[in-house]
Parts: C-alpha cells; sequence; structure tokens
C-alpha cells in the first residue's frame, strides 16, 4: 500500500493545527506526552477488547446511557469493531479516544496520537458523525485516514523538529533508530516520517514487508501484493513512482540474506526513472523478527553507458 499524496493546502491547514497544539504545550522537547495533549484539547481516553465481548457490550452500554448516540444504529459500530479489525476509535461526539487493549503497548501510542488527528483536523468531525453516502465510500476513508496519519506524524515528531534533526546527518537505518528513540515513537512509524520528510528533495522509500528471503516467508506470501507499506517521498513518487511495489520488492530480495533477526543485507543497487534513466540507490534493510524494514534512498545518476556495460 502506497502512502497518499495529501494536497498543500490540506497539508498547510494540518500543519497550523498541530503547530497550535505544539505552542500550547510550550514547544517541548521530545518525547511528546500524549497524557498532557490530551489534557490541553479536553480528551478522554478509554480501552476495549476484541476478545471480550462482555467488555464491549459493557462500553456499548455506558455510551447509549451517557450521552447522544454517535451512529443511529450503535451497533454498527460495535460489528465494526469485531470484524473490521479495528485498532482504535474516535467518538467526536463525547471527545473520547477508545484504543484496543490487546495490542502491544507500543503500537497505542501511534494509534492514540492517529485519533488525536482525527479531533484536530475539523472537517473530519462533522463527516465522521454523518452517515451520508460520502463518508462511507472507501475513497474518502482512505483520504480521512491518511489526513489523521499525517496528523499524528506531526504531533509525535514535533513539527518541524524532526526534519531539522533528520536532515542533519546522512541517512540511513541507523539514524532512523537514533531518531527512534529519541522521539519515543516505533521504529516503523519513524521510518515512515523519515522517508516521507527526513532529506528535503532526496528521493527516498521506505518499505515495510514480511521477511523478502524466499525461506523464510509465512504461508499465504503474496508475490502480487509484497509490501504492507511502500512509503515514497514527494520527489521519489514524482521521479521514480511508476515502479511496481513488486519490482521494489525483488531489489530487497536480491541483497537479502536469511537471518532470523537483525540487519538482512545492504546494497547500492539501479533503479530507472520515469524517462528510463537509471539512478544509483543505497538499499539497507533490518528485520525486527515481526516486520522487514527497508530504507532507499538516492545517491547519484548513473551514466547511461556504464549502466550498459554493467
Amino acid at each position: 500500500m502506497r502512502n497518499i499524496n495529501l494536497g498543500k493546502r490540506t497539508v498547510a491547514d494540518i500543519d497550523g493545527q498541530i503547530a497550535k497544539v505544539l505552542r500550547g504545550l510550550g514547544n517541548p522537547d521530545p518525547p511528546v506526552d500524549l497524557r498532557v495533549v490530551r489534557d490541553l484539547l479536553k480528551l478522554d481516553r478509554g480501552y476495549y477488547s476484541t476478545t471480550d465481548h462482555s467488555l464491549l457490550n459493557e462500553m456499548f452500554s455506558r455510551m447509549k446511557v451517557g450521552g447522544k448516540q454517535v451512529l443511529m444504529r450503535p451497533t454498527l459500530l460495535a460489528e465494526a469493531v469485531r470484524t473490521l479489525n479495528l485498532k482504535a476509535l474516535y467518538l467526536p461526539d463525547q471527545k473520547r479516544i477508545l484504543l484496543d487493549k490487546d495490542l502491544p503497548v507500543l503500537k497505542h501510542r501511534w494509534n492514540e496520537a492517529h485519533e488525536i488527528g482525527h479531533d484536530l483536523i475539523p472537517w473530519h468531525t462533522g463527516m465522521m458523525l454523518g452517515d451520508t453516502e460520502q463518508t462511507l465510500t472507501p475513497a474518502c476513508h482512505e483520504i480521512m485516514e491518511a489526513e489523521a496519519n499525517h496528523a499524528a506524524g506531526q504531533l509525535l515528531f514535533l513539527g518541524g523538529r524532526f526534519r531539522a534533526e533528520a536532515e542533519a546527518s546522512a541517512p540511513s537505518l541507523g539514524l532512523v533508530k537514533e531518531l527512534s528513540k529519541g522521539f519515543g515513537n516505533t521504529m516503523t512509524s519513524t521510518l515512515w516520517r523519515f522517508a516521507e520528510q527526513g532529506h528535503g528533495g532526496r528521493p527516498m522509500v521506505a518499505l515495510v514487508t514480511g521477511h523478502p528471503h524466499p525461506a523464510m516467508r509465512k504461508p499465504g506470501f503474496d508475490p502480487a501484493r509484497p509490501c504492507r507499506y511502500c512509503v515514497e517521498s514527494p520527489s521519489f513518487r514524482e521521479r521514480f513512482g511508476s515502479l511496481p511495489e513488486p519490482d521494489l520488492f525483488q531489489v530487497i530480495v536480491s541483497y537479502c540474506g536469511a537471518q532470523s533477526g537483525g540487519s538482512l543485507g545492504q546494497a547500492e543497487v539501479l533503479l530507472s526513472d520515469r524517462n528510463g534513466e537509471p539512478h544509483v540507490f543505497a538499499f539497507d534493510t533490518f528485520f525486527n523478527r515481526h516486520e522487514a524494514l527497508t530504507l532507499g534512498f538516492w545517491l547519484r545518476p548513473q551514466p547511461i553507458s556504464a549502466a550498459r556495460r554493467a
């Protein structure tokens, strides 16, 4: 799944909302404390469990007693929690965020920031409270999720501060790890942010996949859809966005070993831009025993004559 390219005006509007929050917090140092964010925004947080039906029923019973219904038929929301594998919910009518307590605690932080993003984006509230044809379209939902993800990234990585720290050093997975620790976020979310915004105009791409080595792949691996996420920087999308995800995955396969954890390998590889001209990229892949995290970034153009000789 490729990251969505949001319009400049939309990005500016969301960035403005996040900037207000960060000023309200006194422009804090990382990692940002989401408890303080919730206090500032007067948001409540609770938990539910997709494996505990009694807890779900109790939650929706309280919702009926506590105030207006978010939907005309709240059982639809309960069904969505059970069947759509939802990780978190935002209830704008109650200014309440609900997190799936069955998920690892490390994932709670991003999910909570994502729901805070829905609260901060003014045009989301009306759409989430409604039950119109527009709000039910997959395209509309996809854009809203991308907007909330952008808001979450701006909040958790403190606006422009992450960009400044990322651009102060040469790109690498080692730098992504350092930034992950410094900002208190998962390496996956940090890698996403790094590739999308971390180095200005340099073409960069991040891939989140299963283990790329054929001997280590899980049952059910789909070669036509090998990537959980494919995150492109704006310049990569503009110049190299025609490259199919399976082709990018095969680049990783070409140099990765079968290690069960840690670094899987590094390589300089050739990628062709939209005009068919070759460029040298550095690729590096790390396996955290759950997902393979890959960073690829532009190094230099490759003379066509040299590429042909190779």
